[in-house]
């Protein structure tokens, strides 16, 4: 008999993406999905144990003071369970070093390049990115056409071709400490999703289907592992036709283009547990 498979979203401090990014999950074939709070597990009320995907969901962290989830990230990195004294920050090593999967978006992208997990390219939990300043010096609320590497090692994006999101940010522009941390991404396939011309389907650095100017159009990247993955783009935010902005004009599918990530997740893991 098939175990449960579990799903956490973790929320609190500002986000306000964890309904929607549960419900992607459970659309994604999760057996349990559990909205936890960070304090919670400061307070050792939870704990990722139990569970076999992180999802961290978009959202304001902090009001994004210090940048973008840089206030969580030293929340997460420095902070000790207040029921067993412990540091927090090993909960996620392990959970990593255990096979698991960790998917970041928008909010949660911020927070994971700043905690050092994608794209993790020394295997040292070091921040060799960010994500910064959008080019056009204002929060972008549009739609992106997205195309998958299919040479990636993204368990996430196994099957998908194209995809047409929407994007919320003020701070989205990917961008590398030095040349030679884009050039490793790039030869190594961890580039996940680029930006693209939807005419063309090339990538393009072109506002405003380049929503923010990322360095070589990147919207998401993946660690060497392809079980950690963050982009900017909301995967939740188009999980039924309805969500499509023009979903009373054009023929759309009931099901929108999110949830295949969701089920490639729930998919992965059950063949690897």
């Amino acid at each position: 008999m098939s175990r449960d498979i579990a799903a956490i979203v973790l929320a609190g401090n500002g986000t306000n993406c964890e309904m929607e990014t549960a419900h992607a999950c459970r659309l994604g074939g999760f057996d349990t999905v559990d909205i936890i709070t960070v304090w919670e597990l400061v307070s050792g009320d939870a704990s990722l144990d139990p569970y076999d995907f992180l999802c961290l969901p978009g959202g304001f962290l902090d009001g994004d003071d210090l940048g973008s989830a840089k206030a969580q990230a030293n929340r997460l990195l420095h902070t000790v369970v207040k029921k067993t004294g412990a540091p927090l920050f090993p909960q996620f090593t392990s959970f990593i070093q255990n096979g698991k999967l960790i998917l970041g978006i928008c909010n949660g992208f911020q927070l994971m390049v700043k905690l050092g997990l994608l794209p993790a390219l020394s295997g040292a939990f070091t921040q060799q990115v960010t994500l910064t300043n959008n080019d056009s010096g204002r929060f972008e609320d549009r739609w992106v056409w997205l195309k998958a590497n299919p040479s990636s090692p993204c368990v996430f994006t196994k099957g998908i071709g194209t995809i047409y999101l929407p994007v919320r940010h003020g701070e989205g522009k990917f961008v590398a400490r030095d040349s030679e941390v884009l050039d490793t991404l790039r030869k190594q396939n961890q580039i996940v999703f680029s930006y693209i011309d939807p005419e063309t389907q090339a990538p393009t650095m072109k506002y405003p289907e380049n929503p923010n100017g990322s360095q070589l159009s990147i919207a998401g990247v993946c660690d060497a592992t392809g079980r950690l993955f963050g982009l900017m783009p909301h995967p939740e935010a188009y999980s039924h036709g309805t969500n499509h902005p023009r979903w009373s004009r054009e023929d759309v599918p009931e099901e929108g283009m999110g949830p295949q990530l969701f089920r490639n997740a729930r998919e992965y893991i059950a063949k690897n547990s």
